[in-house]
């Protein structure tokens, strides 16, 4: 399947960080239905990077909603189904890590947001306005119609589809870490779930790496002599 990078126009940006913002300038701007797109798992040692996308109902707004990193698991769980439920559509992609040691980590999370957008179009939403937390753009299907894609860095504190995004991806990744756990108790994956702690660091060393570690990275793979 061929890929296109989206067009970003220079539209200026409003600067102020106020929550659900950049909603805000889209609707001004003509924009009628926005996807928030975001991943977690960049910085992991082990596990997938997975990606979420998200058109939120705004007619059916959804209380609490922050950046993922600013909330408890606990807050996390009690918003992620409100999300799914309330969205006009929404998508998840994962990239494991064979694939992230083959391609890198940068386009393994680009690959795992464009899996996102895909099954999020699967619903039948179709956006004029794509919002990516970040500094890079996802390449998009070539049967997308035209649309204005924009990257913007801490777009999780400033677009409420975009932390939407970042929330649902978060609690997907969280979850299947707890499995990785039930299978691979030795590395404390429910603590840590997967990041470069100093007990995992040491776990690593102790047993060697698993199944689920990115080998290519810095605290998996042998140092050299």
């Amino acid at each position: 399947m061929k890929h296109k990078v989206p067009s970003q126009q220079s539209l200026p940006l409003p600067s102020d960080e106020t929550m659900g913002r950049l909603e805000h300038w889209a609707r001004r701007q003509g924009f009628s239905v926005v996807a928030g797109v975001d991943e977690a798992g960049r910085g992991p040692l082990a596990g997938p990077v997975v990606a979420a996308a998200v058109v939120l109902d705004q007619g059916h707004p959804i209380e609490g909603l922050a950046d993922s990193k600013k909330l408890t698991a606990k807050k996390r769980q009690k918003l992620a189904p409100v999300i799914s439920e309330r969205s006009l559509a929404w998508g998840l992609g994962v990239v494991g890590p064979r694939e992230i040691d083959e391609l890198n980590i940068r386009v393994a999370s680009l690959l795992a947001m464009r899996r996102a957008f895909e099954q999020m179009l699967a619903a039948g939403v179709a956006p004029d306005l794509v919002l990516v937390d970040g500094r890079d753009l996802f390449p998009l299907p070539e049967r997308v119609p035209r649309l204005e894609a924009r990257a913007v860095v801490r777009a999780d504190s400033r677009a409420e589809s975009v932390a939407a995004a970042s929330i649902l991806a978060k609690v997907y990744r969280d979850a299947l870490m707890l499995e990785y756990h039930a299978l691979w108790p030795v590395y404390g994956f429910d603590r840590h779930k997967g990041y470069p702690t100093a007990e995992h660091k040491r776990r690593v060393a102790q047993h060697g790496p698993c199944e689920i570690h990115r080998l290519t990275f810095r605290g998996v793979k042998p140092s050299p002599d």
